[in-house]
């Protein structure tokens, strides 16, 4: 079966041009440093969670290949467990795909509260200047709460119709598309229609996402920095495109187990938190009589349902905010994963049976073998050898490339030390990554590729630099093997070069089409200069 995230993944990545790309405790086990406001720590014994279990859970992730970046464990209102795998840290924002959805109907709830609108409202009435000249009894049909539940009619996601409308417009293109079934009746997951939601509350707001949320949501919760992806008209883009820290990401699951309570202030109604993440309609696919999976328990209000009377806000990669009111719990993970539900699985296998009603005695030891293994997450690939006996002779040399998918004009490699350098030139001028040959280099790049985002805006070139940390290893004596982490986002990719007589055939891979064994890569040839 194909998940709604993978359909996204494949979106994310088509749209890509460059590198391939799909697109962080008082006696506690703390792994670095947060900036923000931060939830209350605790031991996972004093909370009713084994240590040892935890650290199985960990090293279970790890074994599975599952590509976790971070993870925060919280039970009764206390972080039990942190960890960052780095380059990734605690006090950095991730791109959340998906999970943003869950973001953008809290937005809603409150504008409900508020009066602003109602979710029986039907979403043509808020754009009289941009519905079809003729409106089909469908579309005159949906209200918000088709939007809210992926039931809009239509028979596909309608996001890629707006991603290719790069004049902007993304309400009238939406409103064109067939809507082919009765809204209501037909589960079909629509990044589109999240992205209306957003263009419904900055109709009856005045505001964008970011602005409404903040001293409702963000605010109150002390989630600071967050920001947002928007289209070509400033809206942002709802379904996808925010950016937070994975503690963000806990504290948002915890005031949703608290029934929108927090610090003793009802901030979200809760009838609203009880409606958003209840069973709202089936999404299983008809007939279908295969095993249950955590995609196919029913869909809320941009909350998917889980096994266990759990459920969750979720993002392309492995974004995940569980929310587990049995068990009093609340589980964030960022990742760039191929097995979304490989991770789910290990959630529901090691550490919900762990999770007991009552504190467990203290266990010193174990809590020191997990904060030794929450202190020492790493990326790092394994490391083969620092130099080669090519090297010497590669050192400051350039080689000039034929014509490539990139339409990078030269590559260039300078060895210094622990150090390697390498460039990359095309007409926009010199591009830079700096790899450690003993272990991460961390710095910033304009690398083509090196910062995706799904909006390509007219007329406007992306100038941003993004974070990137950086390995490099001689696999062989003719074969060195960068790894690059641009590690604000979940990606990364593989770059292998190999020096054969006479030139350099360089293939550059995503880290997520290594992990799931891909062949596509992009290649770039060259022969060197002087």
């Amino acid at each position: 079966m194909t998940t709604p995230r993978r359909t996204f993944l494949r979106q994310f990545g088509a749209g890509l041009a460059g590198l391939g790309l799909v697109a962080a405790w008082p006696d506690s086990l703390l792994a670095g440093p947060a900036k923000t406001a931060g939830l209350p720590r605790s031991t996972p014994e004093a909370q009713g969670l084994s240590s040892a279990r935890i650290r199985a859970f960990v090293e279970a992730v790890e074994q599975k290949k599952l590509g976790l970046h971070s993870l925060m464990i919280v039970r009764h209102g206390q972080v039990v467990a942190e960890g960052w795998w780095d380059p990734y840290r605690p006090d950095l924002k991730h791109v959340m795909f998906s999970l943003s959805k869950s973001f953008t109907s809290t937005a809603i709830g409150f504008a409900v509260t508020e009066g602003k609108l109602k979710v029986s409202d039907q979403v043509v009435s808020f754009f009289p200047d941009d519905k079809p000249a003729t409106v089909s009894d469908n579309l005159a049909a949906m209200r918000i709460k088709d939007l809210l539940t992926m039931s809009t009619g239509h028979e596909k996601d309608t996001l890629q119709p707006l991603l290719q409308a790069k004049e902007g417009g993304w309400a009238k293109i939406f409103l064109a598309q067939p809507v082919q079934r009765e809204p209501g009746t037909h589960f079909v997951y629509n990044t589109g229609a999240t992205y209306m939601l957003s263009a419904i509350l900055r109709k009856v707001t005045g505001q964008d996402l970011i602005s409404y949320l903040t001293p409702r949501l963000f605010r109150p919760l002390g989630i600071e920095g967050a920001d947002w992806e928007v289209d070509p008209d400033g809206i942002a883009t709802g379904g996808f495109g925010l950016r937070i820290r994975t503690e963000d990401i806990a504290k948002f699951g915890q005031l949703y187990l608290q029934k929108g309570v927090w610090n003793g202030k009802q901030l979200l109604p809760a009838a609203w938190v009880e409606e958003a993440t209840s069973y709202q309609v089936a999404n299983a696919p008809k007939g279908y009589t295969g095993p249950a999976h955590d995609w196919n328990q029913g869909y809320g209000y941009q909350f998917w349902r889980c096994r266990h009377n759990a459920y969750r806000g979720d993002g392309a990669a492995g974004q995940f905010c569980v929310v587990m009111p049995e068990q009093d719990a609340v589980i964030a993970m960022t990742s760039e994963s191929h097995d979304l539900q490989g991770i789910l699985n290990q959630v529901w296998e090691i550490l919900l049976p762990a999770m007991q009603a009552k504190p467990l005695p203290a266990d010193a030891s174990a809590q020191a073998a997990l904060k030794q293994k929450l202190g020492s997450l790493t990326l790092l690939p394994a490391k083969v050898a620092a130099t080669s006996p090519v090297l010497e002779g590669l050192n400051g040399k350039t080689f000039a490339l034929g014509d490539n998918a990139l339409k990078a004009q030269a590559v260039a490699f300078a060895f210094n030390g622990n150090r390697c350098t390498f460039t990359l030139r095309d007409a926009q001028g010199e591009h830079r990554i700096v790899c450690g040959l003993s272990g991460w280099v961390k710095g910033e790049t304009d690398m083509p590729g090196s910062h995706p985002k799904l909006v390509q805006l007219k007329n406007k070139h992306d100038n941003d630099k993004a974070l990137v940390a950086a390995f490099g290893t001689w696999t062989d004596p003719t074969t060195f093997v960068m790894h690059w982490s641009f590690y604000e986002t979940p990606h990364g990719s593989v770059v292998t070069c190999r020096f054969e007589p006479g030139g350099l055939r360089l293939e550059i891979q995503s880290m997520m089409a290594v992990k799931t064994g891909r062949t596509d890569k992009t290649v770039l040839e060259g022969k060197p200069v002087g």
